[in-house]
């Protein structure tokens, strides 16, 4: 996956500092993602969802609001229509580039955020929110202590997650006098809401409001116990699936074609967490699964291992075999297994020469149906003729070139 730093201007003609990450391969689409209120575009939630989103062709464009994280302005002078007038800015950017967003994504007031903007925004078709207020003003509980002093001084010092801000009264009379309302009932457009029932910050009851102010297509999916800012690696991957799975439906991302000599397409394999052995695994825009070690291995045991992939395609390709022969004699096989496992053998113990060590697989199949026993004996030859198994059991040539 690549990634760009870029810049564009803001609502105040102030510098906005953000992130493109691209696809390797084709570009089929673009999001662009509003972080959570005080948050920025670097938060493990949306760079995991920014990574697994450009896994499968579609670019995310994630940018610091004005006033936070790498970006210009001062945050005391930012409100919740600013932050809306930064997501169009954003918006025409990547208008301007020829990647019209989409697909808009929005954590916790970065949700409400998306929200109010998305009516407006004409290429957006489909709307997710993480987290999200239906009510904006519900983000001065977290300093409702200060309130008081903001409103008699013009602004306050406040601590937001371990860091001080200063918040000024023209904010909180802006969110308190924002409504989201219209902008739900009149989106028009897919929208998946993700919250987690026990999200101390937001509560689910947003979620609720949301969901039954807007119109069809909308979709809800829990966080189960996930925190407000999504902070485990399980709960982001989690939300990052489903908002891929979700936003192929309504994006309409053709897969690209392949390459001469490719008919099934490229495999893709790119690191899901640089930190571990994690992997994505991508066929196309539509295929998708993980790879990784075992626990005692150092991997976090979240995917097949490599060895595993290659035992579940020679499972996979013996079952498909069989399958494809019975029908054609019409014999009633009514459901195939095959168990798969993986060693490594001296070559003489495997009948042939020398004292090194193989690779071993071995195959326990299991034909269910009204078959008698010539008819599993030669269902059983069949399961030899399948391609992975001659693959593995002749050679196979890897080539390999640096791109």
């Amino acid at each position: 996956m690549g990634m760009e730093k870029v810049t564009f201007q803001g609502h105040d003609g102030g510098t906005l500092a953000a992130r493109l990450d691209l696809p390797e391969g084709p570009h089929l689409a673009t999001a662009l993602f509003a972080h959570c209120f005080t948050c920025s575009k670097d938060i493990p939630a949306a760079r995991r969802i920014a990574g697994r989103l450009a896994a499968m062709g579609i670019a995310v464009l994630r940018f610091d609001f004005t006033g936070l994280g790498h970006s210009e302005g001062e945050f005391e002078n930012t409100t919740f229509t600013s932050n809306v007038a930064d997501l169009h800015a954003a918006a025409a950017y990547l208008e301007g580039r020829s990647m019209a967003p989409s697909l808009l994504i929005g954590h916790s007031l970065g949700g409400a955020a998306v929200l109010k903007a998305a009516p407006e925004i004409a290429s957006a078709r489909a709307v997710v929110t993480i987290g999200a207020p239906f009510d904006p003003g519900h983000v001065t509980h977290n300093f409702s202590g200060a309130l008081d002093e903001i409103r008699r001084d013009g602004a306050a010092e406040v601590n937001l997650g371990g860091r001080p801000f200063r918040i000024s009264r023209a904010f909180v009379d802006d969110v308190d006098g924002a409504s989201l309302t219209a902008a739900v009932a009149g989106l028009r457009r897919a929208l998946l809401i993700l919250h987690a029932p026990r999200d101390a910050i937001v509560g689910i009851d947003n979620a609720t409001r949301i969901f039954t102010t807007a119109k069809h297509p909308k979709s809800y999916v829990t966080l189960d116990d996930a925190d407000h800012l999504i902070t485990r690696s399980e709960d982001a991957e989690y939300a990052a699936e489903v908002i891929a799975a979700w936003s192929a439906r309504y994006l309409d991302l053709a897969p690209p074609a392949p390459p001469p000599g490719a008919p099934e397409g490229v495999v893709r394999v790119s690191e899901a967490d640089p930190d571990g052995f994690l992997q994505d695994v991508n066929a196309g825009p539509h295929h998708h699964i993980l790879a990784d070690e075992p626990l005692s291995y150092g991997g976090t045991n979240r995917g097949l291992t490599p060895y595993g992939l290659l035992a579940a395609g020679l499972g996979a390709c013996t079952s498909m075999t069989v399958r494809m022969y019975a029908p054609r004699k019409d014999w009633p096989l009514t459901h195939v297994r095959v168990d798969v496992t993986h060693d490594k053998v001296h070559a003489q113990d495997a009948g042939g020469g020398g004292g090194d060590k193989i690779d071993s697989f071995h195959r326990a199949i299991a034909f269910e149906g009204d078959l008698d026993d010539d008819q599993r004996a030669r269902l059983l030859e069949i399961a030899d003729k399948c391609p992975v198994h001659r693959t593995l059991e002749q050679s196979a040539r890897v080539t390999t070139e640096l791109l």
